[in-house]
């Protein structure tokens, strides 16, 4: 659990400077089974548009360079809950476990109806649940909750 919350402190640091390159404010990173950072990635709204989530390029990169058999033992962990295109892509990716911050539920209280973010009422335990090999989940944090969100308040207008 502690190992989580400072995985997913890491996240919010990554959506935080997201936010200030002028992109959507998210955050995801992938821990290896030994628990150090593989890769990282920012939202990349602003070059990619609505496919530039950051789970989308940690996923996408991560079975580029790895084996899924690898990818299994490993987790992504991201500021925000992955919409189901994200949870997609980590699942195809074989990554093993899933830790996000807040909920994709509180993430569209925030965003309201904003063009660029039109959430979807799907957990992402329920993409991963339709599936036919298992991805662990963790979250939300509670006690994360409150941060993850002052990162996007005031951005989505």
């Amino acid at each position: 659990m502690e190992k989580d919350i400072e995985h997913l402190r890491e996240t919010i640091r990554i959506a935080h400077r997201s936010r200030e390159e002028g992109n959507h404010p998210f955050g995801a990173t992938l821990v290896g089974p030994d628990g150090k950072i593989l890769l990282s990635s920012g939202n990349t709204y602003e070059a990619d548009k609505g496919v530039g989530h950051a789970e989308m390029n940690v996923a996408r990169e991560a079975s580029r360079l790895y084996t899924p058999e690898f990818l299994e033992q490993c987790t992504l962990y991201t500021s925000v809950e992955p919409c189901c295109m994200c949870a997609g892509a980590c699942y195809w990716a074989g990554i093993g476990t899933v830790v996000y911050g807040m909920t994709e539920k509180r993430l569209a209280v925030l965003t309201g109806d904003n063009p660029e973010n039109l959430t979807l009422d799907l957990p992402c335990e329920t993409v991963f649940a339709a599936g036919q090999r298992r991805v662990e989940t963790r979250g939300p944090f509670a006690e994360l909750e409150e941060v993850v969100a002052e990162g996007h308040r005031g951005f989505w207008k």
